[in-house]
């Protein structure tokens, strides 16, 4: 026990010294204009000891703030991690670089080690990579893990120079024996196209370290994807794919099936929205029959797949002992096919894991595949079209597409985000729960928890709190949403007079894998957020006090699944004696 109680203890002191190595001005709406402006935050820079995070988000910076921040700097040796997205609302295209260059450069004096840099969300085009350029090159970024440059409208000449920059970075950090590790790439909304994507998956290929790649919403079509596919074969550690809303057709999901039979460490596919068709979705159940062995989700959805390719897809789980989400929502599948896919999960005892199929858009019409040829025959011919097209694309960079909507035309001018035309809500979140989608949800979704999950049924009740629990992190943002989250979820419940608390409890540790159910009702698999969201709510006064000893009672019973999460487990039961003694 006294063991236990120190390595508790180092772990609550390794966390604290994290946190107090990070300066947050996060969100506070600071328009920084010039130094006389950004004089106080300079100060606190200036002042504050062993920096090594430092959060700019959701202000507004301009060029003479951003050099007399980069002053301040200059001598912040220890800075690692750079969290600096939103912070050029309102600006103009033409203020970014220079002031991207000004922070660059000091980080280099300084002689900083970044393993994290967030520049999303700034809109700043392929200037704005020019301004980060020497930056990434340098040693500044030989140590970096995490890239995030999600929605920057980089186009085409951002996505290049960005993948130059990555593979000089990568020769020489390998030059002085320590090769750049990418673990984290994002980069989702930013017009990358084919050729951008062709140029980052040769950095990718070099790289081969990656963990994580997001790239959704890109306009790329099967050559960039194939081009990605051959790069992320060289990356065996990949854990999460997310290529969402691009254009995969046939060939394109195909060569991503290929890719996929080699990578064993694939635990989430995301290609919703991507057009797989039914012989992509052939491909990808191969790819699934032949390796992916912990995969956890696949987000096959809205790809005109038809039913004999879905039932494909779905008997190709039958064997994956770690998946927890199958999505086939949006495809051709039919009502029949829809009823029979379900009795295939069903059969496999995996009904569960099998996404809602209520955006289906039925069987398709018998001249299907005659339109399919037609529609990659004019995919082709656009692609000759961008081909014509990219020497004028090259002059003016600077420029947006101009098929592009007025509100994307207007980011020439001015660096102000485009909102995203998908956003997200709860059956979203409920479906596929990740803590980005939930942070998504904006301040309004305790609000939205309370009117749109019915609270009427307890079992339901207990799932969505688990689902919610699941995303749990320490990362104060979204621990702050989750148990936010959990609050408006159980005050509501636990306040209707109708409401069967005991019910609740009682689902609760059946789907937790503690209690035995006469019904079939498959168990979660316990994770630390469970835990911990729940060693929360016992605390409120919201929650029944007469409940406390039965959770106590079977929380402290022996058995593997609290054994799982030792530390977790401890905490639960101390803070239930604790609760019980105070009452």
């Amino acid at each position: 026990m006294a063991s236990e109680e120190v390595a508790q203890l180092a772990e609550s002191l390794a966390k604290t010294q994290v946190e107090e190595g990070e300066l947050s001005f996060k969100g506070r709406g600071m328009k920084l204009d010039n130094a006389q402006a950004a004089e106080e935050l300079v100060k606190e820079i200036e002042q504050f000891p062993g920096l090594q995070a430092l959060r700019l988000e959701g202000n507004t910076v301009g060029v003479e703030a951003a050099q007399a921040i980069a002053k301040a700097l200059e001598k912040k040796s220890e800075l690692q991690r750079c969290y600096w997205s939103d912070m050029f609302t309102g600006r103009l295209r033409s203020e970014i670089p220079p002031a991207l260059t000004s922070l660059g450069s000091a980080l280099m004096l300084a002689g900083a080690r970044l393993t994290e840099l967030d520049l999303s969300d700034n809109a700043f085009g392929p200037d704005g990579v020019r301004g980060i350029d020497s930056l990434l090159r340098s040693a500044a970024c030989f140590s970096l893990r995490d890239l995030r440059l999600n929605n920057c409208g980089m186009g085409i000449g951002g996505g290049k120079i960005l993948a130059a920059a990555l593979t000089e970075c990568h020769r020489l950090s390998s030059a002085q024996g320590t090769p750049l590790r990418l673990k984290v790439f994002i980069a989702g909304r930013n017009r990358l196209e084919n050729d951008g994507a062709t140029a980052l998956a040769h950095a990718f290929k070099l790289i081969g370290s990656l963990e994580e790649v997001h790239m959704p919403q890109n306009g790329i079509n099967h050559p960039g994807v194939t081009a990605l596919a051959i790069a992320l074969q060289h990356n065996p550690q990949l854990r999460v794919l997310n290529l969402n809303d691009n254009t995969f057709t046939k060939r394109g999901a195909i060569a991503m099936a290929t890719a996929l039979k080699e990578l064993r460490s694939v635990q989430v596919i995301n290609f919703g929205d991507c057009l797989v068709r039914s012989e992509g979705a052939l491909a990808i159940a191969e790819a699934l029959r032949e390796g992916l062995p912990i995969l956890k989700e696949l987000n096959l959805s809205f790809g005109e797949i038809t039913e004999e390719a879905a039932l494909e897809v779905a008997q190709a789980v039958e064997h994956k002992d770690q998946l927890e989400k199958l999505d086939l929502n949006g495809n051709c599948i039919g009502e029949d096919g829809c009823k029979a896919l379900k009795e295939v999960m069903d059969s496999m005892k995996m009904g569960d894991l099998l996404g809602s199929l209520s955006d289906d858009e039925g069987e398709p019409e018998d001249d299907e595949d005659e339109e399919e040829g037609e529609d990659e025959e004019e995919e082709d011919e656009e692609e000759e079209e961008e081909d014509e097209n990219e020497a004028e694309e090259d002059e003016e960079e600077g420029q947006e597409r101009k098929e592009g909507s007025s509100a994307v035309k207007l980011q020439s001018t001015v660096s102000t985000p485009v909102s995203s035309p998908h956003p997200p809500d709860i059956s979203t979140f409920l479906s596929f729960p990740s803590p980005d989608k939930l942070l998504k949800l904006g301040a309004k979704r305790t609000l939205l928890l309370q009117q749109q999950v019915d609270v009427s049924d307890p079992s339901k009740t207990a799932e969505v709190f688990l689902k919610i629990a699941s995303v749990y992190k320490e990362e104060p943002e979204v621990q702050k949403a989750v148990l936010e989250s959990i609050d408006a979820l159980l005050s509501k419940a636990f306040s209707c007079p109708s409401f069967q608390s005991f019910s609740f409890i009682s689902s609760l540790l059946v789907l937790l894998g503690l209690l035995k159910s006469e019904e079939k009702v498959k168990s979660v698999r316990l994770v630390p957020g469970h835990l911990q969201a729940l060693e929360h709510a016992v605390r409120q006064d919201y929650f029944p006090k007469e409940h406390l000893p039965v959770l106590h009672a079977f929380v402290s019973r022996p058995s593997k699944v609290m054994e799982s999460c030792p530390t977790f487990s401890h905490n639960l039961k101390t803070t239930l004696e604790r609760v019980q003694l105070s009452t």
